[in-house]
């Protein structure tokens, strides 16, 4: 038993969706828990390192855990959103996808220039989302030095390519395929 199996046992997977072969992982049952929600905040909370200024959340469902962060930590939420979602000026990335392009942004004053910066996300998969978010934040002046998901997929390799672009990157489980 690892130290965050209880967590797991949280996450429900559905097969075939959205598509047959892949395995959906679904945090919204852990949402429900209040304790196990608590509990995923409490540890990722616990992993940060350093001081952090703002925590920057991947929409949709990485605001949740943003906001949850940000409060304990004493830091701000930033929000990376797709494009054309922000009012304002915004900055944006594109990246690519398994076929085609998408684009997130964020606004153009949402981060001072050296602010310390922590990504979060629910769920690392193929890193596309994730690399394009600490682009876009670094093009603003952050620094990013951690992200950190609640998901891993490893067999993705997403974490992996974080952590070439020198992102030290944790999440509190993993699940083997996709």
């Amino acid at each position: 038993m690892t130290a965050n199996d209880d967590l797991k046992a949280l996450i429900r997977t559905i097969p075939d969706f959205p598509k047959p072969g892949i395995q959906f992982r679904d945090i919204t049952t852990l949402l429900l828990d209040a304790k196990g929600l608590a509990t995923c905040v409490d540890r990722m909370v616990a992993a940060t390192t350093g001081p952090i200024d703002l925590v920057a959340g991947i929409e949709a469902r990485g605001f949740l855990f943003a906001a949850a962060l940000a409060v304990p930590l004493g830091a701000g939420v930033l929000l990376i959103r797709k494009d054309g979602k922000l009012p304002g000026a915004t900055i944006a990335e594109d990246y690519a996808l398994e076929y085609g392009q998408d684009r997130i942004a964020m606004h153009a004053d949402a981060c001072a220039p050296g602010a310390r910066v922590l990504l979060i996300d629910d769920l690392i998969a193929t890193g596309g989302t994730a690399r394009a978010a600490v682009r876009l934040l670094r093009k603003a002046g952050a620094q990013v030095a951690q992200a950190q998901f609640l998901v891993d997929l490893p067999d993705l390799g997403g974490a992996d390519l974080l952590r070439r672009d020198r992102i030290a990157v944790d999440a509190l489980v993993s699940f083997p395929g996709h």
